[in-house]
């Protein structure tokens, strides 16, 4: 699954159950350096709270991207090759949550 559509079925997941989607939800837009900046709202889905590890990478203009989380809003900045990268990172933190959230763990085949 492509990221985009990955990103579609997260947001459709977090829907409908209260007023996420209607008040912030997912925000991707341009920056004028130039580059991308995505912003991804979690205070009610099952990432608030949650903790990630800022991520920095400064090689200059044109080739730099910062993740974090701050007030339950996940960030996500890059140079214009970067919105993909950027996506992929929360992708991969939303799959590490939830498989430290798994306590269906079979602790019998160790």
């Amino acid at each position: 699954m492509n990221i985009l559509n990955w990103l579609g079925e997260w947001y459709r997941s977090n829907c409908g159950e209260s007023a996420w989607d209607n008040v912030d939800g997912i925000n991707i837009c341009t920056l004028d350096n130039p580059g991308w900046l995505v912003e991804i709202e979690l205070s009610e889905t099952s990432l608030a709270g949650a903790l990630f590890e800022q991520i920095s990478i400064d090689n200059g203009e044109d080739d730099w991207l910062e993740c974090r989380v701050i007030n339950n809003v996940f960030e996500g900045g890059g140079d214009i090759a970067k919105l993909e990268e950027i996506l992929l990172i929360f992708k991969k933190w939303v799959t590490e949550q939830k498989v430290q959230g798994d306590d269906t763990a079979d602790d019998e085949h160790v």
